[in-house]
Order: C-alpha cells, then sequence, then structure tokens
C-alpha cells in the first residue's frame, strides 16, 4: 500500500526540522567567541616625560646705584612656571660699589669705611607673559618668545646696612633650543638708604639693572 502524500509531506518536515536541530545543537553560541585568544595581559609600564617647569640660570650684565655709578653684576636665578603665562623666580646677585667720587671732592672723606663696598641682593619676584610670540631667524627657522613683566621684594646689603627691596621691571626670553633659552632683563631695583649712616637720613634710590643671561629648563 502506498503512503498517501499527506504522510510523505508530514515525514519530510519531520526529518527537516532534526537535521535543524542537530546543525544548531553543532554551532557554539552566538556570543561565544569562535577563536578564543591565548594571550596573557602583561604590565607595560608608562613613559614619564619631564615637565620642563623649573628654570635655572646664570646672568651678567650692569647694576647702576644711584649716587655711586655703575659697575658689573653677575648672579644666579631659579624660577618655577605655574603656567605657560605664570611664574616665580629667586634671584640672587652682587656687585660693586665705590665712594671715589665722594672722597676726591670732600679730600678723602667718603660715605664708606673703605673706598669699594660689595652689594648683594636676593629677590624673590612673580613674572607674567603679555606678549608671546616668534622671532624668525632667516626663510625657515623660527624661535619662540615671550615679552614678560615682572616685579617682586627682596633684602639688598651695602656697607653693613640691610634694607627691604622692591623690584619692577620687564624682560625678554629666547628658547635657543627645547630646553635653553635667552634672556634679557632690565630691573628698577627701589630702596632707601641712609647715605650717612646715622638712621635719620634714609633717602629713596632707584638702581638699575641691565642683565643678559642664560637658563636652562629642566
Amino acid at each position: 500500500m502506498r503512503p498517501s502524500p499527506l504522510a510523505l509531506a508530514l515525514l519530510s518536515v519531520s526529518l527537516g526540522v532534526a537535521a535543524f536541530a542537530a546543525r544548531a545543537a553543532d554551532d557554539p553560541p552566538a556570543n561565544e567567541p569562535v577563536v578564543v585568544p591565548q594571550v596573557e595581559r602583561r604590565d607595560v609600564p608608562l613613559p614619564r616625560f619631564p615637565s620642563k617647569d623649573i628654570e635655572m640660570g646664570l646672568f651678567a650684565g650692569t647694576y647702576s646705584a644711584q649716587n655711586f655709578g655703575a659697575r658689573a653684576v653677575a648672579g644666579v636665578r631659579l624660577g618655577y612656571h605655574l603656567s605657560e603665562d605664570i611664574f616665580v623666580e629667586a634671584a640672587y646677585g652682587q656687585s660693586k660699589v665705590s665712594d671715589e667720587w665722594l672722597r676726591e671732592v670732600f679730600g678723602g672723606v667718603g660715605v664708606f669705611p673703605e673706598p669699594s663696598q660689595t652689594l648683594k641682593y636676593l629677590n624673590l619676584s612673580a613674572g607674567y607673559n603679555v606678549l608671546p610670540g616668534e622671532v624668525f631667524l632667516g626663510s625657515r627657522r623660527a624661535k619662540a618668545t615671550a615679552l614678560y613683566l615682572i616685579g617682586g621684594v627682596g633684602s639688598t646689603r651695602l656697607a653693613e646696612q640691610r634694607r627691604q627691596t622692591i623690584n619692577v621691571g620687564v624682560g625678554l626670553r629666547l628658547l635657543l633650543a627645547e630646553r635653553w633659552a635667552l634672556r634679557l632683563d632690565v630691573r628698577d631695583h627701589v630702596f632707601s638708604y641712609d647715605l650717612l649712616g646715622a638712621g635719620q637720613n634714609s633717602k629713596s634710590t632707584q638702581n638699575l639693572e641691565l642683565t643678559a643671561g642664560f637658563s636652562h629648563f629642566f
């Protein structure tokens, strides 16, 4: 007896469902990777880049002490850049002061125990870059520059007198390389000085300083 068409159709559907179920059982789940990588996690040390916020340098130039003429000055600087525009700086400088012209006028009588005296100062200042820019050296090379204003307080020692000092000025920083810079500074050191040493004749003095120097960033 031949099977009916309905029975053949039901048998075909049953065989298809069974084959699909067998294939589904053999296939991996969709959320599982086909290939599992055998890679061990390792710690990679991160590189440390220098901040270049600390600036240290030497300077030299001319210090013009009011009433005593101009002499050479030299010193050191140590600064810290708080941001791209603001920095703080400590500076120590030393120069010579002479009263020889007074001794010539008054017959060998001067205001200092000796004709030549050492002037020392220590200042703590804050600066602000007002005009950052570039200087072009030829047609293919350019160097970054910054024009800044600076001012602060400190102390000046001259002929056994130590006086509180205010300094104000302007400067130019030229970056020669990644870590080196050339600086030009003009400062006015303002402090009171007693020429006679009696404590009753203190006079405010304006002492101009013009210096050039190199700085290193690290």
